[in-house]
């Protein structure tokens, strides 16, 4: 048995470091999502996608990544049922089994979704302290419904872009003249989706207003800011590109510049919102470690873990992140530049309708799915089904692995208490 004073240390120690290394795992295996289809398309290469992608983390961690605790204090079950030293192993245990599966995951090279590893390894506590009538059935259903919705909502967006620059662009008579034409509307269309996933609904747009935007006002301050960007952006899109060699060189150096602003914006966000499934355990499980009147030490502030969570994810997509990198934007399917600008568009305007609309979806499966969908628009030969399978294997079985992981550790830990 522990004395108040050691378990407090012990929990404090372990969530710290536990926390840091969900944070290194999410960078290895989410965040590497953001940038995958940039290199795959050879947009950038992987030593910038790695700088990129670090600090736009980093920033999106600290900037918007306030609402962390939230992740896992709700809903899988109700946190009032249990005791303050159940909840502190019980968040310990889940983080330490989801990180454990993400890291296998990565070192398979599977892209697979950080937050349903979690909510897995939560479940799996829940029923183990508290038994099946403390589970919310339901909100576990809709994160099983998202493994459907996220992929196929993102292939059929992404195959829908990418078939209207197809027939546009690409089948016109000269397909460079047109994208210079056509530029200010990708462009102000690119902007449009970035700044409302910024504005709407967000404590961001709060803290730039004072109050949360009404609908009306995030839609439409969107719509000035991408329709502004979009005339202006034309001369900075097309400068330097010429036509080349190649008959759609040119067109593919458009959209080059393009898709790095949404690979940009794509991990930004990835920062913003997974850096919840490294912070939100650990909070609970610190919070229930000391008591209820005590103060928490100072390097356990919102922005400082906030912080740790950003460096942890940027070390992590420095480290292992190549691996899904490799998957996603090289096994799946062939991409270039204006498919590679497909697949994030179509990611990025899922993830944003999906959001708004109280869907738990997934960003990873997301991504995944746009790039099949990419893929589909040449035929279903332009795909690597066994890669495709491997992948949503990973993803079928993620919740029960992290679970039972989850269930080990926690009553592991209850020994030793």
């Amino acid at each position: 048995m522990f004395s108040s004073v050691t378990f407090q240390t012990a929990v404090l120690v372990t969530a710290l470091a536990g926390g840091l290394y969900m944070a290194w795992n999410i960078g290895a295996n989410d965040v590497a999502n953001s940038m995958s289809t940039a290199v795959g398309a050879k947009a950038i290469t992987y030593k910038q996608a790695i700088i990129i992608a670090s600090i736009l983390t980093v920033l999106g961690a600290v900037l918007v990544g306030e609402h962390v605790t939230a992740t896992v204090k709700g809903g899988i079950f109700d946190p009032t049922a249990f005791s303050r030293v159940e909840l502190a192993l019980g968040a310990l245990s889940a983080m330490i089994a989801a990180a454990l599966w993400v890291t296998i995951a990565t070192w398979k090279s599977l892209p697979i979704s950080t937050s349903h590893s979690i909510i897995g390894a939560m479940l799996g506590f829940g029923l183990v302290a508290g038994g099946p009538s403390m589970i919310g059935w339901g909100t576990l259903g809709r994160v099983v419904l998202s493994w459907v919705t996220s992929p196929i909502f993102g292939a059929i967006l992404s195959f829908t872009i990418f078939s209207i620059i197809v027939k546009i662009i690409f089948n016109s008579k000269d397909p460079f003249e047109t994208i210079k034409k056509t530029s200010p509307f990708f462009i102000g269309a690119t902007f449009f989706i970035i700044s409302l996933s910024l504005l709407y609904q967000t404590a961001l747009a709060a803290r730039l207003f004072g109050r949360y935007p009404t609908d009306f006002e995030a839609i439409a301050l969107s719509l000035v800011i991408g329709s502004i960007i979009g005339l202006m952006g034309k001369p900075l899109l097309i400068r330097g590109v010429v036509r080349g060699d190649e008959h759609f060189e040119g067109v593919e150096n458009v959209f080059r510049n393009l898709q790095i602003i949404t690979s940009c914006f794509v991990a930004f966000s990835h920062g913003a919102n997974d850096v919840a499934n490294a912070i939100g355990p650990l909070m609970l499980a610190v919070e229930n470690a000391f008591p209820a009147d005590s103060s928490l030490p100072f390097y356990l502030g919102g922005n400082y873990l906030l912080l740790m969570g950003g460096v942890g994810i940027a070390i992590g997509i420095s480290t292992w992140g190549y691996r899904v990198m490799k998957t996603v934007g090289f096994s799946v399917t062939k991409l270039t530049n204006s498919r590679g600008f497909s697949v994030d568009f179509g990611a990025a305007t899922t993830i944003l309708v999906a959001s708004k609309l109280g869907m738990p979806i997934s960003t990873s499966h997301t991504v995944v799915g746009a790039v099949i969908g990419v893929g589909l628009a040449r035929g279903l030969e332009a795909i690597d089904l066994s890669v495709i399978r491997r992948i949503v294997i990973s993803w079928i079985i993620t919740v029960p692995i992290a679970s039972i992981t989850c269930v080990a550790i926690y009553l592991g830990m209850n020994l030793m208490v």
